[in-house]
């Protein structure tokens, strides 16, 4: 069955990461947690983004019986020390809204000039079948935090992400051009090094 979840409700990652999959397996099905409505919320406990990302494919694969792949990524921030981190989600508290992390951000960086507003957004994705067998990617992606919003394409951070090379932020940056360059493009494609030989031992294990 050639059908993976992404552990995620979050419609722009799983169509991102859809559209990434499809390059490399045209006939793979994606779906979404919205298609497993009954699963809920996972609570993302872990210390990093290997640990996130490894909650949530397990306890997806284990209750779809599909192969999962789940990524946890942030954005982290040089003069805050690497916050948000982890916390990148949740950043503006328990109501949060990409607005209000956008908010948040600006304002803790508020007297820092241009030179200091470094970043990169960082991701691990992680495949995991019923049966415990992984498989990890890694992406970072380097920038700088601008001043204010620009550009209304993507998710998240991205209004306030510029990438210095192309003069964009990731919110006025095409989807292809995105993917290109994105941490979340970048673990996936490391991930897809070795998909070919993990895929071929997940269809083995989930056919006994």
């Amino acid at each position: 069955m050639n059908t993976i979840v992404l552990a995620t409700g979050n419609a722009g990652k799983v169509r991102e990461l859809s559209a990434m999959l499809k390059e490399l397996q045209p006939d793979m099905t994606v779906l979404g947690l919205k298609d497993f409505p009954d699963i809920g919320d996972i609570p993302e406990t872990g210390e990093t983004f290997e640990d996130n990302a490894r909650i949530k494919a397990v306890a997806v694969a284990r209750a779809t019986g599909l192969v999962a792949v789940a990524d946890d990524s942030g954005l982290a921030v040089d003069a805050l020390n690497g916050a948000p981190g982890v916390y990148s989600a949740r950043y503006s508290g328990e109501d949060a809204t990409d607005e209000k992390n956008v908010v948040k951000l600006l304002e803790a960086l508020k007297d820092v000039p241009d030179p200091w507003r470094g970043c990169h957004f960082a991701c691990v994705m992680l495949a995991v079948t019923p049966g415990g067998l992984e498989l990890v990617g890694r992406g970072a992606w380097q920038g700088r935090v601008t001043h204010a919003p620009a550009g209304d394409k993507g998710f998240g951070y991205d209004p306030v992400f510029f990438d210095e090379e192309l003069g964009l932020t990731a919110a006025q940056m095409d989807a292809s051009v995105k993917n290109a360059r994105s941490h979340r493009g970048l673990a996936l494609r490391d991930l897809l090094v070795a998909w070919p030989e993990f895929w071929k031992r997940a269809q083995a294990e989930m056919e006994k």
